[in-house]
């Protein structure tokens, strides 16, 4: 039964109102340290919707917090109340003139798609944090965000023409730069002018605290750029106009090295006299960081820190000379003008990587924020740096450093002792408040105070200054109504900690988790960051498809993470149905086990959970057949006649599906008249002592497409081989993991441990042609046989076929110039085994090759199961599909896996060739 509040705003709102278990998981924490539960989660529609939201909530007692993307580092974005958010539906850009070069935008605006649009008119948004491909324009003006150009281009406040927002009391006011609009504020402003002048808006990063210096008139008296930074906490944004500016004509990248980051911080008088657009530091240990988790880095210049500065110029040779003039008047060890697009934006890149991955310490422990964004005048950076490394060390912490050094503002994640000494976390945080304020710094940057630093704001300001704070949210909100526990009345910094009291989760048999010990610790990783709330596809990346195809944070990695961190610490039950709904659309791709920043892995969460939630229970009937399908094609390849003839006819053909648990729109596929296992004849073992190549005859090949098979022993035997099978039908278990029976799956890979240790133990190495058994021998097989020394070693001899051929001495690819190849890697090879060498080898062929990036929508099981075959071909139009349509009419489709073989022929009738096959072709 809902309650009365619910029931009342359901019937006055066109959105939609969720206060069930699994939705308030997925919206009690965002990409800070803390976790409130909300009472519901509302999605407005329009601005109707967000009055009649705060009307209901008022009159029920209930707070208020507003949420865009959910990226906010410090707990801007969580509360006890209704969580309002954005992105779903008030997401438009409304208006965008490139004469007087603004925008207006609704707060569920995604940064990348305003600066898609401005592009097209030669235009941008000025600030570009590291999150713009999925942070919106609400919460960057909740946070006064910032970015590498901001050292160019300001700061959000400083973008903001004019704003619509709802008040505390649901009165609509447009803020712009006449204090007038709200009763009381030109009384406060002359009554705090000395105030506000001595203590705000000291330095250009003094994000902490209200903006109140924007209400002085030789400031602008602008009520829009002052509420800029509140954090939600004044009002609801219902849309904005801001400022555009001109996309540089020409720019260039300086990387200059030094000894260590504090001197490069020394360094920045020389540098900001050029005038850059950007200034970022990074310091050895982030890049070494990237190098390993990468296999390697762009050419850097001699030293153990960085800073990349960009310069732009009306032309390219105004560029270089701005750089060679920077390049000699800075105090650097060494230095590179790298005046390539494509090496700058590698260059970039690893800036970029490093910020994701800095949420683990070098030595592998996790790293939290709370102390990511504090900022001091950049002419005391270089010596806050040398005191802040002390203080490090006197709290026995580390971390990876890195930041916007011509900003004064500095980012790092540290291995803060949240989960086992709450009490130390506060120490740390206090001490780093007080050495901050030493430096004439400030607590915040550009990420906001939020949870995280709200409490230490009477470090750094006067008891007036947060008096005045309180006087100017009360003109707002005068009930406090709009985010509580924020900037105003904080809450305790080391209150609703996420991680305090989680305790280690027994194990009961199914996956181990040797990098984090046990499961509660694994979903723990995610961190909030929201990377799988982007589209990713224009840089190669693979997640997340079922939140690229719902837009729903229930189908996001995050959202799945966040419930999952409920069960573990007892709030949610495995069996419930919270579970069930947060964990049916994941894909079991993987790509979140290798796209996310913080390595979250959450189809070997999902296999955990389906393991713990029906051990030695009844299972749903399609994880008897499609999780056992192995078992049920043996018998098919001995009648191959017979179950096609069935497969083929309509009525029985759905009927059979339904009564599988699969959708009776997919068709089945046809196995093959004779498999190769049935065909295969092992060789007649010579003198030869050399083990020769074990070809993994996996299920699918050997039951749909044993041409496959054939064509790599044949390409293998060529390269001079032996080519040997496994004696006895054995499987990597597949099936059985990606639904949960995991007590299958290691009596299956126990076999195939068997059945390959020998050949391994003699030097031998197995080949594999279904990228997902061979990613499940590769990266499953050990951590579900930890017992066995064997399973390792089998793990590490296991090769994909482009593997194997590029470790061949002297072998080339065959030309195949004058072709165009459209090729979908498989999830899991992206994800576990890399697309890297077969990307080389097509490449090598000479022929044009179309990468598509993305699932293609059947992964497996999934898109074959009842419920899941619209999302699925949601999925493949986010890439496969368009690809495919784009594609020359004689190209050539490469998909080594089954499942997208027959997604591209069941969904757009095109048939596809192994890479196997299209290196054996003859032109």
């Amino acid at each position: 039964m809902s309650e009365a509040w619910e029931r009342a705003l359901r019937a006055v709102i066109t959105g939609e109102v969720d206060t069930g278990p699994r939705r308030r998981a997925e919206y009690s924490s965002d990409a800070s340290n803390y976790r409130i539960l909300p009472r519901g989660v509302v999605f407005p529609r329009d601005a109707a919707d967000v009055r009649a939201a705060l009307d209901v909530a008022r009159a029920e007692g209930l707070t208020v917090t507003a949420r865009g993307a959910g990226t906010s580092v410090a707990g801007n974005a969580i509360g006890p109340g209704l969580v309002l958010d954005f992105s779903r539906h008030m997401n438009a850009i409304l208006d965008l003139d490139p004469e007087r070069r603004t925008a207006r935008v609704q707060p569920g605006v995604v940064l990348a798609a305003l600066q898609r649009r401005a592009g097209a008119h030669g235009l941008r948004f000025g600030p570009d944090p590291s999150t713009q491909n999925r942070c919106t324009l609400g919460g960057m003006i909740g946070n006064n965000a910032c970015g590498p150009r901001a050292v160019a281009w300001g700061r959000t406040s400083d973008t903001v023409r004019e704003l619509r927002i709802l008040d505390g009391m649901g009165i609509e006011r447009t803020l712009g730069a006449d204090l007038s609009v709200l009763a009381g504020l030109p009384e406060f402003t002359r009554a705090h002018l000395a105030l506000i002048r001595t203590e705000l808006g000291r330095f250009e990063r003094q994000a902490s605290g209200y903006g109140l210096e924007h209400l002085l008139p030789e400031r602008g008296a602008s009520v829009a750029k002052a509420f800029v930074g509140t954090e939600g906490t004044c009002g609801l944004l219902l849309d904005a106009t801001v400022g555009l500016v001109p996309v540089p004509a020409a720019t260039v990248l300086v990387a200059l090295g030094y000894p260590d980051m504090p001197a490069a911080a020394d360094d920045i008088a020389a540098i900001m006299a050029v005038r850059p657009i950007a200034v970022e530091g990074m310091d050895a240990r982030l890049v070494d960081v990237v190098r390993a988790h990468r296999g390697g880095v762009p050419d850097l210049p001699r030293g153990g820190g960085w800073l990349l500065i960009e310069i732009d110029g009306a032309t390219w040779e105004q560029a270089r000379d701005k750089a060679e003039l920077l390049r000699g008047s800075a105090h650097a060890l060494d230095s590179r003008v790298v005046t390539d697009p494509a090496e700058a934006q590698a260059l970039w890149g690893i800036r970029a990587d490093g910020a994701g991955l800095a949420g683990r310490t070098p030595d592998g422990r996790p790293a939290w924020p709370g102390w990511e964004d504090a900022a001091v005048p950049p002419d005391r950076l270089g010596d806050y740096l040398r005191e802040f490394e002390a203080l490090l060390r006197d709290h026995g912490l580390d971390g990876l450093l890195y930041g916007h050094f011509g900003d004064g503002c500095i980012h790092v994640r540290l291995d803060l002792p949240i989960a086992d000494a709450p009490q130390r976390f506060r120490s740390f945080l206090e001490d780093a408040a007080r050495q901050v304020v030493r430096f004439g710094g400030s607590l915040s940057g550009e990420h906001g105070d939020g949870r995280a630093r709200s409490d230490l704001l009477r470090f750094m300001y006067s008891r007036e200054a947060l008096d005045a704070f309180a006087g100017f949210k009360a003109l707002f909100d005068p009930d406090a109504v709009l985010n509580p526990g924020v900037l105003v009345h904080p809450r305790p910094i080391d209150a609703d900690l996420r991680l305090a009291g989680l305790r280690p989760l027994p194990t009961t048999g199914g996956f181990v988790f040797p990098a984090d010990g046990d499961l509660a610790t694994a979903v723990h990783r995610c961190v909030g960051v929201g990377k799988c709330r982007a589209d990713t596809h224009a840089a190669g990346g693979f997640m997340c498809p079922s939140y690229l195809a719902t837009a729903d944070e229930k189908d996001s990695t995050r959202g799945r993470a966040r419930v999952l961190q409920e069960v573990v610490r007892g709030a949610l039950d495995w069996r419930s149905d919270a579970v069930a709904e947060s964990l049916d659309l994941c894909l079991s791709c993987k790509a979140c086990h290798s796209d996310c920043p913080a390595g979250v892995d959450v189809a070997t969460y999902k296999s955990e959970t389906l393991y713990r939630r029906y051990r030695r229970r009844p299972r749903p009937v399609d994880h008897y057949t499609l999780g056992r399908l192995p078992r049920w094609l043996g018998p098919a390849t001995r009648l191959p006649r017979l179950v096609n003839a069935l497969g083929a006819a309509g009525p029985l053909r759905r009927l059979g599906l339904r009564l599988s648990g699969m959708d009776p729109r997919r068709e089945v596929p046809t196995v093959a008249h004779r498999s190769f296992r049935r065909s295969w004849r092992q060789p007649v073992r010579t003198g030869d002592s050399a083990p020769g190549v074990m070809l993994w005859i996996d299920t699918f090949t050997d039951a749909f497409d044993p041409e496959i098979a054939g064509a790599a022993v044949e390409l293998i035997e060529s390269l001079g081989h032996r080519v040997r099978i496994p004696d006895s039908r054995v499987c990597c278990g597949l099936t059985w993991i990606s639904t949960g029976q995991l007590d299958g799956a290691r009596k299956r890979l126990r076999a195939t441990v068997d059945a390959l240790a020998a050949h391994v133990g003699a030097g031998g190495v197995v080949v594999g042609l279904e990228p997902s058994c061979t990613a499940a021998l590769r990266d499953d097989l050990p951590r579900l046989l930890p017992e066995d020394p064997r399973a390792a070693a089998v793990a590490g001899a296991v090769r994909t076929l482009s593997e194997f051929l590029e470790g061949e001495p002297g072998w080339r690819p065959p030309d195949r110039s004058g072709h165009t190849v459209v090729v979908q890697p498989h999830c899991h090879q992206h994800a576990v085994l890399g697309f890297a060498a077969d990307r080389r080898i097509l490449r090598g062929t000479g022929a044009k090759v179309i990468e598509i990036s993305g699932c293609c929508g059947l992964a497996g099981n999934f898109g074959m199961q009842r419920g899941h075959y619209d999302v699925s071909v949601a999925v493949a139009e986010n890439g496969l599909l368009p690809a495919l349509r784009a594609a020359p009419p004689n190209s050539i489709l490469i998909a080594d896996g089954f499942s997208c073989r027959t997604q591209a022929a069941q969904l757009a009738g095109r048939p596809s060739r192994h890479l196997a096959q299209f290196l054996l072709d003859r032109p």
